[in-house]
């Protein structure tokens, strides 16, 4: 029998490494279950390894890095929950977003004919008349677009009520008056009184009454005045007359229908169909017609033409 000082048992003595730790062939059968006990205990968590072994700078990082990802997640349980999280947080964030935009397309639209209208204001003021007109068209468009779509989508607010006139005011009102290009003081009192009577229109004419205003709503009125300064080259003669009546049809209390041009018969429809080709392909002329006769048609016979059920 070999004792543990000979030097044949030394040799015999073998170093069997299993993770961090020896095995000799001292070693009973039950020490060796529980090493690999430890060694599967350690597998599973990484801070355990230091009980056994010293790991080296290197190691020390790759258990540190494997412990921040494997804790908490160390069984299938754990990864289909995170997974689950995971989903269920990215679904409520595309249900937020897709309410967010629900609520805001509309005030987007508003926002669009606001941005027309200063942009309008600035043409103005640097001679460009004719692309001032042309984007007042453009706003007629968004105007008639943002009530329709906040009526779809079931986003009226007070916000999206007080935003639709704080556009129109600035496009229909501030941007449309500059049109007259009031050279003395007759014609910018013209251009004041303009600007008032849109803004007592939009604050203080409410007709109480279903689907009917009361007074010219103001879009139509921009309108008749840009399809006039196009086709006539800018005759302020004409345009100041012609602003002038529109100033009486504003302040007076006859009843225009709620035209809903979107959502009503599907000729109407057709007319704003009509109204976005012109202004994407048509020249100035044939757009400018093509809204006047659609203004006119709303102004001068709201009843006969534009007057229906919605």
């Amino acid at each position: 029998m070999e004792e543990p000082g000979n030097k044949m048992y030394k040799e015999k003595e073998t170093k069997m490494k299993k993770g961090n730790y020896i095995v000799s062939p001292r070693a009973s059968s039950s020490s060796l279950q529980s090493s690999v006990a430890e060694e599967h205990h350690c597998r599973l968590n990484p801070a355990k390894m230091w009980m056994l072994s010293p790991p080296s700078d290197e190691e020390s990082h790759e258990l540190a890095w494997l412990w921040k990802h494997v804790k908490g997640r160390s069984s299938p349980i754990g990864v289909f929950q995170y997974t689950k999280k995971l989903f269920l947080s990215e679904q409520t964030g595309r249900a937020q977003a897709l309410e967010f935009v629900r609520k805001n397309a509309a005030n987007a639209i508003s926002m669009a004919n606001l941005i027309m209208g200063l942009s309008s204001i600035l043409c103005n003021l640097n001679g460009l008349y004719y692309c001032a007109c042309w984007l007042l068209l453009i706003g007629f468009l968004l105007d008639l677009a943002d009530g329709a779509v906040a009526r779809q989508l079931n986003a009226c607010s007070a916000l999206g009520a007080k935003l639709d006139d704080f556009a129109d005011f600035t496009s229909f009102g501030l941007a449309t008056a500059l049109l007259l290009q009031a050279h003395g003081i007759l014609d910018g009192l013209l251009s004041i009184t303009y600007v008032l009577a849109v803004f007592a229109r939009l604050c203080f004419f409410s007709s109480g009454i279903p689907f009917m205003y009361r007074g010219l709503p103001c879009p139509y009125a921009s309108s008749l005045l840009t399809g006039t300064y196009i086709l006539t080259g800018g005759n302020l003669v004409l345009l100041r007359m012609i602003a002038l009546v529109m100033i009486l049809f504003m302040v007076d209390q006859g009843f225009y229908p709620h035209d809903k041009v979107l959502e009503s018969q599907p000729w109407k429809k057709v007319v704003y169909a009509g109204g976005i080709l012109m202004v994407l392909f048509s020249s100035y002329s044939i757009a400018s017609l093509y809204y006047l006769i659609w203004s006119s048609s709303y102004i001068f016979f709201p009843v006969a033409l534009w007057s229906s059920k919605v």
